[in-house]
């Protein structure tokens, strides 16, 4: 599996302790930055790791800036993405299941390392579990909310 990672410079730390997790678990990663504590724009990072993973070049995405929340919402302008922030695992596999996310945003302001190792691996060994939520996830892709569009 191809993991795109991708964080400012508030989670550039935490990036790259993940990175390393990830690695010793046989994952194949992309760094898409940042390379430094300096600071920078993390729109820029959410959406070079979304459009890594619609393009195909990787299969899933991993965002880190200081709550996740801002590098999520970047993340998810771009089609296709369903980027989740979670701050604890349950989040992360109900996500994974029910609304079949494809890119996982996490604080490392709120989050210590071994919180998001958990919380990482927890939504990796998830899967979609389609059925009813299939229909929601389209839903959600075609913008269709009640019928109305």
């Amino acid at each position: 599996m191809r993991i795109a990672i991708g964080s400012d410079h508030a989670g550039f730390e935490l990036k790259q302790e993940l990175m390393k997790f990830l690695e010793q678990k046989g994952y194949s990663v992309e760094d898409h930055g940042t390379h430094s504590l300096e600071s920078c724009d993390y729109p820029v990072y959410g959406k070079m790791v979304a459009q890594a993973v619609v393009s195909g070049m990787s299969d899933l995405g991993l965002l880190i800036c200081g709550t996740g929340v801002g590098i999520s919402l970047a993340a998810n302008k771009v089609s296709g993405i369903r980027a989740v922030v979670c701050s604890e695992p349950y989040t992360a596999l109900m996500s994974r299941q029910h609304n079949n996310t494809n890119v996982l945003a996490l604080g490392a302001r709120v989050v210590g390392v071994d919180v998001a190792k958990m919380i990482v691996e927890t939504w990796l060994n998830a899967s979609f579990l389609e059925g009813r939520h299939a229909q929601r996830v389209a839903m959600i892709e075609n913008d269709i909310v009640g019928g109305v569009k």
